[in-house]
């Protein structure tokens, strides 16, 4: 599995995927939160803190992740190497999870930077005292778990087609329901108590529920529970290729 975990990581820096991703979060980031004049930019906010950059980032993550996880299951399909990955002495879940984290890892990679948002903010704020540090590394943790959610998503749409643009559309419309199609259903106010129970379902619930300063132990559990459901689910489409 670390091989196949280094393998992946290599095939992403070592082609212009890897860095494009980096560079278009950082870039996109970088102008709406200190160039273009918007409800987004920092330096116009009320208070120094980074809830412009939290509220953006995964809508700018659901278009690129899925652009990255595409090529992951379905390029080996289209391209038969897949058959390859099979003969090889490791189990199908390793396969999966060793793109997975190869996956992830290029999301902190995208991530780590924009520290740089962090410090400055607290350098510019008027009485750092009153910074909020816990509420911007916890927002972090947020933001590193609902980007590792669009993975896992990324990684089952690429496991049930052969064609990177189809696996794309997939994953981005999966991302968007999960991530801010349940909770918009469950504002509409028309199924009673059935609507928390679908706003609960919802990425968005529990990552507005982090970038408030508190992880709570639902919000996590419900991360990995979507995380694994996503990735099981691959796998079982990995299993019936083998049939």
């Amino acid at each position: 599995m670390k091989a196949l975990y280094f393998k992946e990581i290599r095939s992403f820096l070592s082609s212009v995927i890897g860095y494009t991703f980096i560079l278009i979060f950082l870039i996109t980031s970088g102008l709406f939160h200190w160039i273009i004049s918007e409800d987004t930019n920092l330096l116009e906010g009320a208070e120094a803190d980074l809830i412009p950059f939290f509220n953006l980032s995964p809508m700018i993550f659901l278009i690129l992740i899925p652009a990255i996880t595409m090529r992951s299951i379905a390029e080996e399909r289209r391209t038969g190497t897949i058959e390859l990955l099979f003969t090889r002495p490791i189990s199908d879940l390793s396969i999966l999870l060793a793109k997975y984290f190869a996956g992830v890892t290029l999301v902190v990679i995208a991530i780590l930077p924009t520290f740089v948002f962090y410090f400055s903010m607290y350098s510019i704020s008027l009485e750092s005292g009153d910074f909020d540090h816990g509420a911007m590394l916890t927002s972090y943790i947020g933001l590193i778990l609902l980007g590792s959610v669009f993975v896992a998503i990324g990684l089952f749409a690429s496991s049930i087609t052969n064609s990177q643009i189809v696996a794309f559309i997939i994953a981005m419309f999966l991302s968007w329901i999960f991530y801010d199609g349940l909770t918009l259903l469950g504002s509409f106010n028309l199924m009673g108590d059935f609507d928390y129970i679908i706003k609960y379902c919802g990425i968005s619930f529990h990552y507005d529920s982090i970038k408030r300063g508190v992880i709570d132990s639902s919000d996590i559990l419900y991360f990995l529970s979507v995380i694994s459901i996503f990735i099981f689910s691959a796998l079982t489409v990995l299993k019936s290729l083998k049939k």
